[in-house]
């Protein structure tokens, strides 16, 4: 029987998203296949973890495609790509806490990839005067991560609807970013 590596990595990105202290036995059953099937696939759960981290990579990367960060107001672009990358949340919310994935200079080059095109749109907003300048890039490319990963969370829990997902962060997040305009 032949094992379909991507499907054993969604259910393992579903179950680690909901309970990422899940064990590689756990894993296995939630994929419906045995423990050693997982381990010709996945050597232990750092393997398993930097295969989810590249699913993440290339899932927030179609996000940010989808997105068109550099079309119109980046306002608007900000609202499109937290739109576009809540389907991939749980997963990023799970990658986010998963300390060994930053680890010195073995972070992985694409979420410094993503950081830099999301940066990009933060310093597109604060040069055409939409966003503040007091708040540096990276700390709202960082800022957009936490708010990302929060809202996965308590969707997850139940405690935010899902339909609210993309407002609460757009309004939480570009209340703070939104250059005001002063008396």
């Amino acid at each position: 029987m032949s094992v379909d590596r991507e499907q054993v990595l969604r259910s393992a990105a579903a179950l680690l998203t909901r309970k990422s202290t899940a064990t590689m036995d756990e894993v296995a059953r939630s994929a419906g296949i045995s423990r050693a099937t997982l381990h010709r696939h996945f050597a232990g759960r750092d393997a398993l973890v930097r295969a989810l981290e590249e699913l993440g990579i290339q899932e927030c990367e179609a996000a940010l495609d989808r997105a068109r960060l550099d079309e119109g107001r980046a306002e608007d672009a900000l609202r499109r790509l937290i739109g576009e990358i809540e389907p991939c949340a749980p997963l990023l919310a799970f990658l986010v806490t998963e300390n060994q994935l930053f680890e010195g200079d073995e972070q992985h080059a694409g979420w410094a990839h993503l950081d830099a095109l999301i940066a990009a749109l933060f310093r597109r907003g604060q040069e055409a005067g939409e966003f503040r300048i007091d708040l540096t890039p990276a700390w709202l490319t960082e800022a957009l991560y936490g708010l990302v990963s929060g809202g996965a969370w308590a969707v997850m829990d139940g405690r935010v609807a899902a339909k609210d997902f993309q407002y609460m962060i757009a309004e939480l997040l570009l209340g703070g970013a939104r250059r005001s305009v002063e008396p």
